[in-house]
């Protein structure tokens, strides 16, 4: 047990949660002094937003690594230099402040010059960021999540918004807020960032027109002052036109042309566990995803179920010691839009995990579903994805939620190892080889 840990244990969560950043800062100013402050050797693009900060992240990514740069990425996936990228082990998006470092100290080694930072509230809130030069700022939106941690709202709003109060206050960087339109808080981020630039569909500086819609990905036309793109973006799912509109954005504040901005978005094939889909020869489609939120469900089902052609199966679960009342909100959307839902663990954590699914089942119910006719409760998720996939026909889309890239499962033992792909295939071959 560490100190962070046994300090925890014997203070009061309410007083715990407010000296936190104090403590936090301290580590920060700490290690910073020690590596030699290493961000400011960058220049910095931060991500945040509820939804679609790693698909975003990664596109930029690929885009300016495509373009010719040194460019370093920090995401919930993955990290590393241009093509090198290794798996994010951790069960969190930004690292301890110590580990931090030492990726930046080696990124810089490698040469890089820029980083695409993928950055949560949690970070922000913490001060596990402090002293990084943000340039360019990214928001894609701000929907009810981690108010187990914030407690309001409007104290998570804050903590996103700070990104863009550092990027404000960095007199050597850009000052370039990049803001999705159409969210509902969009102000209170256009307002705290010098030079704000919007996007959408019905709202922004620059919009997307001539939409596409495709299984392979989405295509559309906007305009950026005297600069016209056509995009095509090899992720399919409408708010990958929203991701992708973002990374516009970043593109031409940097400078690039747009061949380089169109090219750029268009290389990235794919990012694990973001609308991967799985294929070892079945009748029935299969996709993993992150989506673990009330909002990225109902985009989710929205895109996915005027194109399933059989029956839509949906597998999740929901954090242990998160935020309870999203539970019967992910039921309810699950329930309206699928024909059956299956509910298992995703991360139970020290939380019971019959408590979690019933606290689910009560919104799946109340849309109309039946237990054991439509509505399915099996703990363990293994067993929970075979289910799925044995009540699975020929044209139907089984879609297994919340895990996606992650690479472990906790629960009150602790983390154990998990892979959701592959755990998927390994399933599906199974099946092939009892049939």
């Amino acid at each position: 047990m560490n100190f962070r840990k046994v300090v925890k244990k014997f203070i009061p969560t309410g007083l715990f949660q407010k000296i936190e950043p104090f403590g936090h800062m301290v580590e920060a100013i700490m290690w910073n002094a020690l590596y030699g402050f290493p961000s400011r050797k960058f220049k910095v693009i931060g991500v945040t937003g509820t939804n679609g900060k790693t698909t975003t992240s990664y596109l930029i990514h690929r885009m300016l690594h495509e373009s010719g740069y040194k460019v370093g990425l920090m995401s919930t996936v993955g990290y590393g230099v241009g093509a090198n990228i290794t798996p994010q082990m951790h069960h969190m998006t930004n690292v301890s402040v110590p580990e931090m470092m030492k990726r930046l100290r080696q990124m810089k080694r490698e040469g890089a010059e820029w980083l695409v930072l993928e950055t949560t509230s949690h970070a922000l809130a913490q001060n596990r960021v402090w002293g990084v030069p943000y340039s360019i700022v990214v928001f894609t939106n701000i929907t009810q999540e981690h108010l187990a941690y914030h407690k309001t709202f409007e104290r998570y709003i804050a903590a996103k918004r700070k990104m863009f109060e550092m990027a404000n206050r960095n007199k050597k960087g850009l000052r370039i807020g990049i803001v999705n339109a159409e969210d509902a808080q969009a102000t209170a981020f256009t307002s705290a960032i010098e030079n704000p630039l919007t996007y959408g569909v019905k709202a922004g500086d620059y919009r997307a027109t001539d939409v596409e819609l495709k299984a392979d990905g989405v295509a559309y036309k906007t305009r950026i002052g005297d600069h016209e793109f056509n995009i095509r973006c090899r992720l399919p799912g409408s708010f990958n036109v929203y991701n992708s509109m973002a990374v516009v954005g970043v593109g031409n504040a940097i400078g690039l042309s747009v061949e380089q901005i169109e090219k750029g978005i268009y290389a990235l094939e794919g990012v694990e566990g973001r609308m991967t889909q799985i294929d070892e020869g079945q009748q029935f489609d299969v996709i993993v995803d992150y989506a673990h939120t009330p909002d990225s469900f109902e985009k989710l089902f929205r895109d996915l179920q005027p194109v399933v052609k059989g029956k839509l199966i949906v597998l999740f679960g929901s954090l242990g010691g998160g935020d309870v009342g999203k539970r019967s909100q992910q039921g309810r959307l699950a329930g309206e839009y699928a024909d059956i839902v299956v509910l298992t663990e995703e991360d139970n954590r020290m939380e019971s995990p019959q408590q979690i699914l019933d606290n689910i089942a009560e919104g799946v119910l109340a849309a109309g579903k039946t237990r054991d006719k439509d509505l399915f409760m099996i703990d363990k998720r293994p067993d929970a994805i075979k289910f799925a996939f044995n009540k699975a026909e020929a044209g139907d889309l089984v879609l297994l939620l919340g895990k996606g890239h992650e690479k472990t499962i906790e629960d009150a033992d602790g983390e154990h190892p998990w892979d959701e792909i592959g755990t998927a295939r390994e399933a599906l071959r199974d099946r092939s080889s009892a049939s």
